[in-house]
């Protein structure tokens, strides 16, 4: 399926190329990067793989050799060989002209300090997510460009067709090309196989995990706990492992990608706004796995099928806003917004340019109740006219724009993806 996407990342990678000495492209494993890189490279001869065991110990033998040959060289997997980077370098300290080398990484590149000093002002970083919804439709999605642009431009007559089973197979499948090739047991399968070679084998390699047993149980209690407030305290109690200790494993699943810790945002704007992250799995998907959620389970009625259903709900849209975000031509600045009274917003974005500001709210439920907008009335009473546009996405049919304030418009969740220009 990969192979067959336009990825929206990769026009926006060959323009980057011209601007800067290295482009790094990161993000989770099996996410589609050396697709991509094989696609910038020209059908993908001549990229280095340190995935594979022979390419990656000829690399750390002879570094300067690898990244000498005629620009841009194409790198896949860095971290592997992070002793590399000292060649790239050397390399650029000779000739520091753009384009030189494009580089993929499935390790937080700020991870790791040593090489990350020894390139800075040379590299530009894209994170490369999971499939969003309407790449993997074909569609080209617009809907929060056009919030900042225009925001009334994005309410509709059409009814939305789209039923909470909908929602609920979408969220279970997730955004990784591979695992969306399969269905039922095989698509179970890839998810374990998956998290497996993450925690055996990636982890390990990042840092030093004197409990490996317990990695596992600590990532499903996050699944459990997405879409909310991290409390290291309580998460390390549940699991009995010291505060300190799930904090580094939490660590590092955020370097691995795993794990997406959503800041605060909006410390300047209110001074009783509290400062914890609110933490995010980074594929519903591998959530909705963890939790061992299939679609008909987590479409089900009974109050504990419900709660699940709305954390989840949550974090997939929040990884469709973010996906569309990301393909910004500058860079928003992104978290949640929630005070010590626990007025919040589950996602805040703040455009690169302006400072102009679209507040989220996500609702599980089809209708849209005076009590859901309150936290975005909230934010828009602290910024002014810096609030462009609060968003309360449902599950029902229907686009309201409120005649008490039109900067609030309460939309279907599936006019993130169904919501385009052709």
């Amino acid at each position: 399926m990969a192979e067959l996407i336009q990825r929206r990342v990769e026009d926006m990678s060959r323009q980057r190329m011209t601007e800067a000495p290295v482009l790094l492209l990161h993000g989770p494993r099996s996410v589609g990067k050396s697709t991509l890189l094989r696609a910038l490279a020209g059908g993908g001869t001549g990229v280095i793989d340190l995935d594979d065991p022979a390419v990656r110990a000829g690399v750390a033998d002879d570094p300067g050799l690898f990244v000498s040959g005629r620009p841009p060289v194409f790198i896949d997997e860095y971290q592997h060989v992070p002793e590399l980077l000292d060649a790239v370098k050397a390399e650029l300290n000779r000739d520091s002209s753009p384009g030189r080398f494009v580089i993929t990484g499935s390790t937080r590149f700020d991870s790791l300090p040593l090489v990350s000093q020894s390139l800075t002002g040379r590299l530009h970083r894209i994170e490369v997510h999971p499939l969003s919804q309407g790449e993997i439709g074909s569609r080209r999605e617009t809907l929060i460009e056009t919030l900042f642009d225009d925001p009334g431009r994005a309410v509709t007559p059409q009814p939305s067709t789209a039923t909470r089973a909908d929602y609920a197979g979408r969220i279970a499948r997730g955004g990784f090309p591979l695992a969306l090739q399969r269905t039922g047991a095989a698509r179970d399968r890839w998810f374990d196989d998956y998290l497996a070679l993450c925690l055996e084998r990636d982890l390990m390699a990042l840092g030093r995990v004197r409990r490996p047993g317990a990695l596992a149980p600590l990532l499903s209690r996050l699944s459990a706990h997405t879409a909310q407030v991290l409390n290291m305290s309580r998460i390390g109690a549940e699991l009995e492992l010291p505060s300190s200790t799930a904090s580094d494993y939490i660590s590092l699943f955020e370097r691995s990608f795993l794990v997406r810790l959503l800041p605060a945002w909006g410390k300047t704007v209110r001074a009783a706004t509290a400062s914890r992250p609110k933490v995010h799995i980074a594929d519903s998907g591998l959530a909705a796995r963890l939790l061992r959620l299939p679609p008909d389970k987590l479409a089900r009625l009974d109050p504990t099928s419900l709660q699940q259903f709305g954390h989840l709900l949550e974090t997939f849209v929040v990884g469709e806003v973010l996906k569309q975000a990301s393909w910004m031509q500058y860079r928003p600045h992104v978290g949640h917004w929630r005070t010590h009274d626990g007025t919040e917003v589950d996602l805040v974005i703040e455009d690169g340019r302006d400072g102009a500001v679209v507040g989220i709210e996500v609702k599980a439920s089809t209708r849209v109740h005076p009590a859901d907008r309150r936290g975005l009335r909230k934010l828009r009473d602290a910024l002014g006219e810096r609030f462009r546009a609060g968003i309360v996405f449902h599950t029902g049919p229907h686009c309201v724009r409120y005649t008490d304030d039109e900067r609030i418009i309460a939309l279907p969740i599936d006019r993130l993806w169904s919501n385009i220009e052709t």
